[in-house]
């Protein structure tokens, strides 16, 4: 067996202690392979655009190779890289929404938010109409975003979402309740 078939039987948290000690782009390379396609379509899920996702997955990767000595296992690495890919692809889009200039459709006031808090079911997020609720999804704040496809795309648990967010269990139900006010304030308006 060579040395590449070897290092891609090892644990992420092994593999990642490898590289760091060895700085070895060949043992990155098995990251890479282990994780591109679902990097990929996390991007892809904020994006829309094959070829943006593509760059935002190589972007991601690029800096993830000068960042990865900076993984604690605190959580598992796959854990991690999520939340490493998450916080990457919404500073993206808030550079692109500040590029753009483009005119989010609803307030933060959170006080004229919270009469909907209590109303919003996971069942009436499901029965949106699909058409609309890309439409909606698209012009929501990208933070909200990343807990709305966390919760309902990804299907995380609230304890899943506090260890990659790195948020407490109240403000993770918090702002996802506040996120799913906004999408659904926003889909109203559509």
């Amino acid at each position: 067996m060579n040395e590449l078939q070897t290092d891609s039987l090892l644990s992420d948290e092994n593999l990642v202690a490898e590289i760091v000690r060895t700085k070895s782009s060949e043992l990155f390379s098995v990251v890479y392979d282990r994780y591109s396609e679902i990097i990929y379509n996390k991007c892809l899920s904020f994006v829309k655009n094959n070829e943006e996702a593509q760059d935002l997955t190589h972007d991601i990767f690029v800096k993830l190779f000068v960042k990865i000595k900076t993984f604690n296992n605190q959580s598992k690495f796959s854990t991690w890289l999520y939340s490493f890919t998450y916080n990457h692809c919404v500073s993206y889009l808030q550079r692109d929404l500040n590029k753009r200039k483009k005119k989010i459709l609803f307030t933060d006031d959170e006080n004229q938010l919270d009469y909907l808090h209590d109303e919003i079911d996971d069942e009436q997020i499901f029965n949106l109409d699909y058409e609309n609720f890309e439409k909606a999804i698209d012009l929501i704040d990208p933070n909200d975003k990343i807990l709305l496809f966390m919760k309902y795309q990804d299907d995380m648990t609230i304890e899943e979402i506090e260890l990659a967010l790195n948020l407490g269990k109240s403000a993770v139900k918090m702002r996802l309740s506040r996120a799913k006010s906004k999408l659904i304030k926003i889909y109203n308006q559509l």
